[in-house]
């Protein structure tokens, strides 16, 4: 029996839960589900409730419409980067904060803090990739054990564009090879699915009308096995993760990532470096293009 909340266009996540499996969907659809923080914190609420849910043993996170995100909100009207909210951890308050602090404390709570916690969740996430998966999408896509994505979905940082050294969660070097983070970095170009697959972010790549169903196949098939089990398995890969230098190689350039922002405004005025959505939208394209 699926379980739902009383569903209206106003809220930015919707859950349901289906069996053992909880689906969380990020639901801005006419923004491309653009992440506010209205919706970081509707996520992060969204899946503490499944990790409370004894019944629950696998998340699957989606997007809603065209495209799984777009990214951070860096220009919709729904934007409230200057909006104070129930922190989810012991970093004070952003609002008011002079400087490069204003960013740095606002970052470490909902972009770097909360998707460290969500990649330490202790049951299976899966992410549900269609369309687009840009900058703050890819952290979301990241943060998830597995990524199950369809055949017309694709993948770019074009963050380097604004001066910027890549997302605040900074998993590149983990997702791809060195040489072929670079490309993607440096470029800013759009990666499709069969290329990433083959460079080993994804774990499937299905049919857009298939895409649905596979993802949730897999959910079921990995709710068969026992929670402490999979608990544990999920730890030991993290960590060994983490030993090979994760969570340092993040630290580090989470520093370069608000040097890069203060760095701009001092120059520019900007902390984005002069870019809103429409300019990095219009400068995307797909890998190989000319």
């Amino acid at each position: 029996m699926a379980e739902h909340n009383d569903n209206n266009q106003a809220e930015v996540v919707l859950y349901e839960v289906r069996g053992a499996v909880a689906l969380v969907t990020m639901n801005r659809p006419e923004f491309h589900n653009a992440q506010n923080s209205q919706m970081t914190y509707a996520l992060d609420a969204a899946f503490r409730r499944a990790c409370d849910d004894d019944e629950v043993k696998v998340i699957v996170l989606r997007g809603a419409g065209k495209h799984f995100s777009a990214g951070h909100d860096i220009g919709t009207p729904g934007r409230d980067v200057d909006k104070s909210f129930d922190r989810a951890s012991l970093w004070y308050d952003h609002v008011n904060k002079p400087g490069g602090e204003f960013l740095y404390a606002r970052e470490q709570e909902v972009y770097l803090g909360m998707c460290r916690r969500w990649r330490e969740m202790p049951k299976p996430t899966i992410a549900m990739v269609q369309g687009a998966c840009i900058a703050g999408g890819l952290m979301l896509a990241w943060v998830c054990d597995l990524i199950v994505a369809s055949e017309d979905a694709y993948f770019a940082d074009p963050v380097v564009r604004m001066g910027i050294p890549g997302v605040e969660y900074f998993a590149h070097v983990h997702e791809l090879n060195p040489r072929i983070a670079k490309e993607f970095l440096f470029l800013g170009e759009r990666m499709p699915a069969p290329r990433a697959y083959q460079m080993g972010m994804l774990n499937r790549v299905v049919p857009r009308d298939e895409l649905e169903q596979q993802t949730l196949d897999i959910a079921g098939r990995i709710a068969q096995m026992p929670r402490l089990g999979l608990q544990l398995s999920k730890q030991a890969v993290n960590n060994a993760e983490d030993l090979m230098g994760k969570r340092a190689t993040m630290d580090m350039v989470f520093g370069l990532h608000h040097f890069a922002h203060a760095h701009n405004e001092l120059v520019s005025g900007d902390r984005l470096g002069g870019y809103d959505a429409k300019a990095m939208a219009s400068s995307q394209r797909k890998s190989g293009e000319a």
